[in-house]
């Protein structure tokens, strides 16, 4: 596991590796296998010093490195705060993303989904009734 400024990053396991090349400049190009990222939403435990909570959506094991994260609270569009993608050794990437208390703390149901235009979305989806207290 990665830490950084607040947020968690899950390396992925070692598994196929793509090809990818960069050009003077800095401009890359990525040549590999499309794989979709496993999607995980998970609860911050509420701490003596704070009672706000976050979630924090992980998107784990994807390849390219364009995959996006949203949220939906109770079907509405909500902003969290995203990284960008993190490749490991192994040439796939993890994404996260945060949510802050306020906008699910009154929320039945929450969602996080990894979106890329040339695939289907992965979506988790957590109800607020099973966060930890």
């Amino acid at each position: 596991k990665l830490q950084a400024a607040g947020q968690v990053f899950v390396r992925p396991e070692v598994g196929t590796v793509p090809l990818w090349f960069t050009f003077g400049g800095g401009t890359s190009v990525e040549f590999g296998t499309r794989t979709r990222p496993t999607v995980t939403i998970l609860s911050s435990a509420r701490d003596e010093l704070s009672t706000q909570r976050s979630l924090l959506c992980l998107a784990n094991r994807g390849f390219p490195s364009d995959w996006t994260l949203s949220w939906t609270v109770d079907g509405s569009s909500r902003t969290g705060a995203s990284s960008p993608g993190v490749m490991d050794k192994d040439g796939l990437y993890s994404w996260s993303s945060s949510l802050s208390s306020e906008e699910w703390s009154s929320a039945k149901e929450v969602t996080c989904q990894a979106s890329h235009s040339s695939e289907s979305p992965v979506t988790a989806a957590l109800g607020t009734a099973d966060c930890p207290e």
